[in-house]
């Protein structure tokens, strides 16, 4: 059987081949007899070069050895010095000789995460050169292992940068996103290059390593540089966000404030976003047709303020249904015109959720504590189910388990099954000792990734429930000084859960266990002029994007927030505790069947 595709490399000597990390692009490197080095981008199914990169040596002096790292740099070893590219332009974008203490033609090695480049030095040596994330962990082993005790026994290596103006450049580079690639550097800075040093520490760091604890810091985002924020152009007519959500395409969000208007925001494809997605560094357009007409809920003989607001997205955005304690109202999300009301109160709506399978169908929570199963399309309750003593709060539908959950102001949850509308099973939400819930507090239930486990969110705690036992399996509680939870939503991979604070603070957990593992302070995001009294009321999560997330606060001001591109996460997740955890899949698929997003 023959090859299915022929590469005849430049050169046609020594060459090595490497995809990038994402396997979507194929690299080659060699250097001919005659000592011409190439770097090509291949046309994987054609076996032609796409793109070849410049600066090498004219005559290199050894054969060049390179690597990958991060879907986006190249690196080589070439001229006593190693040189980078982007991946999307062929001239270099920076050299590092790290003090003059490399070969002709040294051999690298990036880490998996890109954070950490390893290098042979000369005299047999090997130098290990980092960027910021890199540095961090560098000296956090070198903190773990050689605390105090050990202090005699060996001389404690020493992290140096290989200049201030290299490192500086650096953090340009990676936090900026190398917009300016004519002045910008890749986040290189070195450690000492003793080898003996290196082998000195190594037996250490295995032998400490086991206490992983130790290791883990909490990230604190205090200053705005922190993190990519977005505050979203306001209307001026609103006071207060009530309900948010990203639309399932991801290139909008939609608020329903406190009296009855909706907002609508979307992103257009440019030159700085080329997928048109929702994201912090782009602002949006408020939206409205060119009618002109606002998108407001009926507010009936009701004053809104005083109403429970909800909202529920379709599946392909089409259409929003909506109510502000009065009739409940569906609107075309194109023209924002009225398509049809109904339901008039008493008793208002408090919750609406579109049957997983048939946008038809909706789940309609209501203030007198039942909950109504309609068709739209036929204008009929199909059903009516009693369990509840007060108003209901939240609903999520599993459809691999072909259940409904409910919770309501009582605290309680409840489980249907939605094939005859039967409740299976109910349980109170234990209030933690010493904590004293409002008269209505909400309670909040969104369903895992996994359409088996949901999270429950409540002002005295953060839970993770299996649906099938109603059993809780982890469960975070706000230590007594801190301030009450407002709401809290589960990332679209459900590996994260965002939780909002009613000081202002925004909390980031590992969902598998409920660990926090960032914090974000309203420095960072609020200006010293806003009133201490502003909060976020309501947080959702981006649908294919699990790092991204939304606040919507009591001033009616709507923030987009991101990790800085060269951290690309939100902290790290703490070390496991043994025993502690539960049976959740790690799912890393986004947008997979069943991650379909609730109202927030």
């Amino acid at each position: 059987m023959g090859s299915r595709v022929d590469y005849e490399a430049p050169g046609r000597w020594c060459t090595t081949m490497a995809y990038s990390a994402d396997g979507t692009r194929l690299f080659s490197c060699g250097t001919s007899k005659d000592g011409e080095s190439f770097i090509v981008e291949w046309n994987e199914s054609e076996g032609a070069v796409k793109r070849t990169y410049q600066g090498f040596r004219k005559h290199s002096l050894g054969v060049v050895q390179f690597d990958t790292t991060k879907n986006r740099y190249l690196a080589a070893g070439d001229d006593f010095s190693i040189k980078f590219w982007d991946m999307d332009n062929v001239q270099p974008l920076t050299s590092i000789d790290a003090d003059g203490s490399l070969p002709a033609s040294p051999r690298i090695r990036f880490n998996k995460d890109g954070s950490l480049l390893a290098v042979s030095a000369k005299d047999n040596g090997i130098k290990v050169l980092a960027n910021s994330d890199g540095m961090r962990l560098l000296r956090t082993l070198e903190n773990l292992s050689y605390d105090a005790s050990r202090t005699s026994e060996a001389p404690k290596p020493t992290i140096n940068p290989i200049s201030a103006a290299a490192a500086a450049a650096a953090d340009d580079a990676t936090s900026a996103g190398l917009k300016d690639r004519s002045t910008s550097a890749v986040a290189i800075a070195g450690m000492n290059g003793d080898a003996r040093s290196l082998g000195d520490v190594k037996p250490r760091i295995t032998e400490e390593s086991r206490d992983k604890s130790k290791i883990w810091k909490l990230i604190e985002i205090n200053e705005p540089s922190q993190c990519r924020s977005l505050r979203l152009p306001e209307n001026l007519r609103v006071t207060k966000i009530s309900r948010l959500i990203f639309t399932n395409s991801g290139n909008a969000i939609l608020a329903l404030a406190s009296n009855a208007i909706h907002l609508l925001w979307k992103w257009q494809r440019s030159e700085h976003n080329s997928n048109g997605k929702a994201t912090a560094t782009v602002s949006p357009q408020l939206w409205q047709p060119s009618s002109g007409i606002l998108m407001t809920n009926d507010v009936a003989d009701t004053n809104p303020e005083e109403a429970v607001p909800c909202f529920a997205l379709s599946k392909n955005d089409s259409y929003v249904m909506s109510a502000s304690g009065g009739k409940i109202s569906l609107f075309n999300m194109m023209t924002f015109k009225t398509m049809a009301t109904f339901m008039p109160p008493p008793p208002p709506a408090t919750f609406l959720a579109f049957h997983p399978q048939d946008d038809n169908i909706i789940a309609i929570g209501m203030d007198d504590s039942t909950i109504q199963i309609y068709n739209v399309r036929v204008d009929e309750v199909k059903s009516k189910l009693k369990g509840h003593s007060k108003g209901i709060t939240g609903l999520a539908f599993s459809h691999v388990l072909n259940v409904l959950v409910s919770s309501g102001a009582d605290s309680q949850i409840c489980v249907w099954n939605t094939d005859g509308w039967e409740k299976q099973k109910a349980r109170f939400l234990q209030v933690p000792a010493g904590r004293t819930p409002t008269t209505l507090s909400d309670t909040r239930v969104q369903f895992h990734q996994d359409q088996i486990h949901f999270l429950v969110v409540h002002e005295t705690q953060l839970a993770i429930f299996e649906t099938t036992k109603l059993e809780c399996v982890k469960q975070w509680v706000p230590p007594q000084s801190s301030a009450a939870i407002t709401h809290a939503t589960l990332s679209c991979d459900s590996q994260m859960v965002y939780a909002s604070f009613l000081d202002a603070t925004v909390s980031v957990f590992t969902a598998v266990n409920l660990r926090l593992r960032c914090r974000i302070n309203p420095s960072a995001y609020l200006p010293a002029s806003v009133s201490s009294n502003v909060h976020p009321l309501v947080i959702a999560s981006h649908p294919s994007e699990p790092n991204e997330f939304a606040l919507g606060l009591s001033d009616g001001g709507v923030h987009v927030f991101e990790p800085l591109e060269s951290e690309n996460k939100w902290g790290v997740p703490p070390p496991a505790e043994n025993g502690s955890s539960t049976s959740m899949a790690a799912t890393p698929s986004v947008g997979a069947p069943g991650s379909e997003q609730t109202q927030q």
